[in-house]
């Protein structure tokens, strides 16, 4: 065998072995893995391929893998849904969240925060949806969702709001079937008659498109507002969303814990065990730690935390979705509770089960997070102040397997 010969094998017998040396794309190894749907929180290693979860267990070995995160002292987590924010950003004036200027672009609003997929939370309705889609949706790295607005016009505000000529279930439900790739759902908001058509009309596209409404309740101070009772009770079916849960919204709505006498309406426990969802939805103006607190100590915990993303919040107590996260740990839910409705049980309501969880062969959706230990200060619309000594902050960002966010580097060879 001349020398060019024994060249070329050699070279094909070391490609070959450092091919099969490493079997995986990714390992994160060492971290606190809170995985809620499969009942996992334990110090473990996670090895990623082709965009997938590949193994999960005590040890991996590191020299398995083409690229090593060593998560020692973090904690591990699916990639974050948030399933109220408002991302139909676009440069029309008086457009509001629907092509306008108060809605933000995903991208840079969601990955350096552990979020991997959103909700746009009415922006769109059947009119504009299609530009939504080519605008927002296809373009962005985020995974972007939508609740339909039952307006067709969208959530442009005002008078816009207010047209109930606009608000079609039968055409919302059938382009929401067209485009159920996209479309988890229809929302109601920002009414402000004292009637029900809002809501039975996306009630009706719900159950053509076999998909949950989401509702923001309540939009006018100038009339006794309609009952939540109803609403959860007659209105509202299992698994429908009412969101902005916590909120006094100034007595446009009526609240979880009545306020007048500061007591918790005892009926809202039983309609969450009917199988209305309680969303958080902060916001700029819908989260009042004198609602929260008494709720949550009566055992009304959130089923999903989401941020109601929008360029007045992000800059108010709202900020993003991990404070919002870490606002409900210094109310004293524990970090895995906290995980579960940031990741599964968010992705249970808006029918995505293939998302919020690290089963073996799952989509590679990852957030590695630090819990920043000091003295902090969580606060509300109103200046109410809650102090805690721990804090939420992003280090790694994973998408289908694939680092989108790094902080310090962690990733990098």
């Amino acid at each position: 065998m001349n020398l060019r010969y024994r060249i070329v094998l050699f070279l094909m017998v070391f490609t070959s072995g450092v091919v099969s040396a490493q079997t995986y794309d990714m390992l994160i190894k060492g971290g606190r893995l809170i995985d809620p749907k499969n009942d996992i929180d334990a110090t473990m290693d996670i090895a990623l391929k082709d965009g997938k979860v590949a193994k999960i267990a005590e040890s991996i070995t590191g020299s398995d893998a083409a690229k090593v995160i060593d998560a020692d002292g973090l904690v591990v987590t699916p990639g974050l849904i948030d399933i109220h924010g408002h991302v139909f950003h676009g440069t029309k004036p008086n457009h509001y969240l629907s092509d306008g200027l108060t809605a933000l672009p995903p991208d840079g609003f969601t990955f350096r925060v552990g979020v991997t997929t959103i909700v746009d939370c009415g922006g769109a309705g059947w009119k504009n949806f299609e530009t939504f889609k080519k605008n927002v949706i296809e373009p962005s790295k985020t995974r972007v969702l939508s609740f339909m607005n039952i307006v067709g016009e969208g959530m442009r505000g005002g008078a816009w709001e207010q047209n109930t000529g606009d608000m079609d279930g039968k055409l919302s439900g059938m382009v929401a079937k067209q485009n159920k790739q996209y479309v988890v759902g229809f929302k109601v908001a920002h009414y402000g008659s004292r009637d029900w058509i809002p809501i039975d009309r996306a009630v009706e596209a719900g159950r053509i498109a076999d998909m949950p409404v989401i509702v923001d309740f309540g939009g006018s101070n100038a009339f006794d507002p309609l009952s939540i009772k109803e609403l959860f009770f007659n209105r509202l079916r299992p698994g429908d969303i009412y969101t902005h849960t916590y909120a006094e919204l100034n007595g446009a709505r009526e609240t979880v814990v009545n306020r007048e006498t500061r007591e918790f309406e005892p009926f809202v426990l039983e309609a969450q065990k009917r199988g209305i969802i309680f969303d958080v939805g902060y916001g700029g103006a819908s989260f009042e730690f004198k609602q929260a607190i008494p709720a949550l100590a009566a055992g009304l915990y959130p089923n999903t935390i989401s941020t109601d993303l929008h360029t007045g919040s992000m800059n108010a107590a709202m900020k993003d979705m991990l404070n919002v996260m870490t606002t409900f740990l210094a109310m004293g839910m524990e970090l895995p509770e906290v995980i579960e409705a940031s990741t599964w049980e968010p992705a249970k309501v808006i029918k995505r089960t293939e998302l919020g969880h690290l089963s073996e062969g799952a989509i590679a959706d990852l957030s590695i997070l630090n819990i920043r230990n000091g003295e902090f200060t969580q606060w509300d619309r109103t200046g109410q102040k809650v102090p805690t000594n721990q804090k939420l902050e992003c280090e790694v960002t994973i998408k289908d397997g694939k680092v989108v966010y790094d902080l310090n580097g962690r990733s990098i060879q």
